[in-house]
């Protein structure tokens, strides 16, 4: 009997790009400023999409990125930080404040039950956070009830589902099978809360490599696979390089500058260099240069 032959799932950054469509609702995987997928939103931003809904839980210049570059019109995220060089987001807080942005307003435990609503394929999850503060009038789509076994408050949270999660990691097979260095906890949520998975990788290893150690796979069977070295930056991957610093801050001085009135100055400049005028990451790599990358490895 000729068993079926695997299918491998190793495609381009513009092909794994192109999935991401006008409209949709796409999560963003990455914990603070570590293994965010920039490379893939770099690539989102060339495309020109708009109107996205983004789920992040741990959300910073990545989001920001793409909120300067006009592509999200709604963001639910649990946390928003600007890294470590400033407080918030530039163009976050800008966008938000003028209103052109909608927030779904939540907490962490409130995020993760939603995500928990999507992977059991149930309309919401009960939860406890939440109970007793402004969020049911703040964010309407959670309703408060009572529990109809002990009779305590409790929150409703509707299911948060993703169109599409794209995601970074450390490596996978050819054939979708993923692992992280780290826990990826929350990656591995989003996982099963989208209706795909895009994971860009630092290498590609043969299945073989991945079953030395089964332990370690976080993601089993990713819907696709993209190959970007270095592919994180400006943010760090745990055990191959730190987040670079210097270019956070050059990003965030551009969009306090710009200061939600428009890619102008500083901000358009940014743009252009680093995301519109080259067409992929190799690119990319070429513009930051090999001593700064090199500068940022973990030996």
């Amino acid at each position: 009997m000729q068993h079926p032959r695997r299918r491998e799932v190793i495609v381009s950054e513009a092909q794994a790009a192109s999935w991401i469509t006008d409209g949709m609702t796409i999560a963003i995987g990455g914990l603070l400023s570590s293994s965010h997928p920039m490379a893939l939103i770099r690539q989102i931003i060339r495309q020109g999409v708009k109107g996205l809904t983004v789920l992040a839980g741990s959300a910073g210049l990545e989001l920001d990125l793409l909120i300067a570059a006009g592509c999200v019109d709604k963001v639910a995220v649990s946390l928003m930080t600007g890294e470590a060089v400033v407080a918030v987001g530039p163009m976050f807080r800008a966008a938000a404040q003028s209103g052109r942005l909608q927030v779904w307003e939540a907490e962490e435990s409130i995020y993760a039950a939603g995500l928990q609503a999507a992977a059991l394929g149930l309309p919401f999850m009960p939860c406890r956070a939440g109970v007793g503060t402004s969020l049911p009038r703040i964010n309407p789509d959670l309703k408060e009830f009572r529990d109809p076994i002990k009779g305590e408050p409790l929150l409703a949270v509707p299911a948060l589902r993703a169109d599409v999660a794209i995601l970074h990691a450390d490596r996978s097979d050819p054939y979708g099978n993923v692992q992280h260095e780290g826990t990826g906890f929350g990656d591995r949520a989003l996982f099963r809360a989208a209706d795909k998975v895009i994971v860009q990788v630092e290498k590609i290893v043969t299945n073989e490599e991945i079953r030395r150690r089964p332990e370690a796979t976080s993601i089993p069977g990713a819907d696709a696979v993209v190959r970007a070295p270095l592919g994180a930056h400006p943010g760090s991957c745990p055990g191959r390089y730190l987040e670079d610093l210097a270019h956070m801050k050059e990003y965030a001085d551009a969009a306090k500058e710009a200061g939600g009135k428009g890619n102008d100055g500083k901000l358009a400049s940014y743009l252009e260099r680093y995301v519109l005028g080259i067409t992929n990451h190799l690119e990319y790599l070429d513009v930051i240069g090999a001593g700064r990358l090199l500068s940022l490895q973990e030996f």
